[in-house]
């Protein structure tokens, strides 16, 4: 094709855009008039208004009882928090079942309500957008949704949103007897973000409610809310394809080889998840526990389906893969007994009275308030050094998780002080040099 060609092709594409913008414009604006200009949009507007100022005032009367009702609720706080963000809405629904009255009351009388429609239309979107944006955590994600919805607003408004659903439906594409179209990937695609956010948002709720029920260990809490949340997830995948109408005997033999290539590729996370179930089935670790896996040591914060959460004492938190639990050394200063004995070794000289050092390091163990009284704190001899009497302070705490080096620091304090007070010397390494004899000395100072 010439230049020229182009030219005549590109300006008749512009005319023909011109033109069809051209009749969008002038049917809205027919519209317009047709809908603003007479009595009946006037009583729809006087309607309107009316609508907004009762809605205003039952709000303004309901909204703080429902405020001091859920504060005094026993509900999870993040659940309070987002009751108390949807209390506006209660203007917006009162409104919105006062608008359906009058425009079904109209309809009834044999007049049009466009502008009825068009407020309860605007209205919907809102109330969708602000109460769907109180569970986003995201502010992309949020203005995005805002973007969809304000979006089927406007086709609803302008009477275009059946004729774009019939094009989406259109679009599709056939395998034997399977037909998916770009509105059924759409409408799928909508409806299993809402059931996963609904799954999700259950899961939590059941879990917050476990943690509140007696004789459940947190073990049990864990399990039971891994399975739940797994259960309702499922659930809600099956229900989003079902929706659709996806056949599931046609997608047999494919699933299957995408289940084998998925199967490989996820074979750790898959592990990580059969580990969990395992390791909050046998009750060798569970929250609360405190561990040291490796250099890790601290307190299991929480069993995640892929990894244990632990916090140390400098307040870093080690992401350990549930299958690391299970494959390498694990030590568990509480599996069985909260309580933990510490050993630290003390050395005095060889001029001390052994024995009163031995009963100080004892009332210095005593003098913490850490350390436990039964079993008492115990002082044994273990040794003769090159340099001190080895002596070996044992005693017992029942909250490693509170840390062990703080405890050891108190109690060696405690011994240094009472060592000072009674004269008990805490030696150094020595060494004598022995001189036999000075003859060979000389003789060798001499030959040089």
């Amino acid at each position: 094709m010439e230049e020229g060609e182009e030219a005549v092709v590109l300006s008749d594409n512009v005319q023909d855009f011109a033109s069809s913008a051209g009749h969008v414009l002038e049917t809205l604006w027919t519209r317009i008039e047709t809908s603003l200009f007479n009595w009946h949009a006037l009583v729809e507007l006087a309607i309107i208004f009316a609508v907004a100022v009762a809605a205003l005032q039952i709000g303004k009367r309901v909204s703080p009882r429902l405020r001091s009702m859920i504060g005094g609720s026993s509900f999870p706080r993040w659940v309070i928090r987002t009751l108390e963000h949807q209390i506006p809405l209660i203007a917006a629904l009162s409104a919105l079942i006062m608008l359906w009255v009058a425009a079904a009351a109209l309809t009834a009388a044999g007049t049009t309500s466009d502008l009825l429609y068009l407020a309860t239309s605007l209205l919907v979107a809102w109330v969708v957008i602000r109460f769907v944006g109180a569970f986003i955590g995201s502010a992309v994600v949020s203005a995005l949704f805002s973007t969809i919805v304000w979006v089927i607003a406007a086709l609803a408004i302008l009477g275009w949103l059946q004729p774009v659903m019939h094009a989406l439906d259109a679009a599709a594409i056939r395998a034997g007897s399977l037909r998916i179209s770009v509105l059924m990937l759409l409408t799928g695609a909508a409806l299993f973000v809402v059931l996963l956010w609904a799954a999700n948002l259950l899961s939590k709720l059941l879990e917050s409610q476990l943690a509140h029920v007696e004789g459940i260990t947190p073990a049990a809490q864990v399990l039971v809310g891994k399975i739940l949340r797994i259960a309702l997830i499922t659930i809600a995948v099956l229900v989003a394809l079902t929706s659709v109408g996806i056949d599931f005997t046609a997608l047999a033999v494919f699933s299957g080889a995408v289940g084998v290539g998925i199967g490989f590729g996820l074979q750790k996370v898959v592990s990580n998840l059969i580990s969990g179930i395992i390791l909050l089935l046998d009750r060798s670790i569970k929250p609360g526990d405190v561990i040291e896996v490796g250099d890790a040591y601290g307190w299991i914060r929480k069993l995640g389906a892929r990894y244990a959460a632990v916090v140390t004492r400098d307040g870093k938190e080690y992401l350990i893969p549930n299958e690391d639990l299970i494959t390498q050394q694990v030590v568990n200063w509480s599996y069985s007994d909260r309580n933990v004995r510490m050993h630290i070794p003390i050395g005095v000289s060889y001029h001390a009275d052994v024995r009163l050092a031995m009963k100080l390091i004892e009332e210095a163990a005593l003098a913490c308030p850490r350390v436990l009284r039964l079993p008492a704190p115990v002082s044994r001899m273990v040794g003769f050094g090159d340099s001190s009497v080895d002596l070996e302070l044992r005693f017992w705490v029942d909250d490693p998780e509170q840390g062990t080096v703080n405890v050891r620091s108190d109690v060696l304090l405690e011994v240094w002080d009472r060592f000072h007070e009674n004269g008990i010397e805490i030696p150094f390494p020595q060494r004598d040099i022995h001189i036999v004899s000075a003859e060979g000395l000389n003789g060798t100072k001499e030959t040089g």
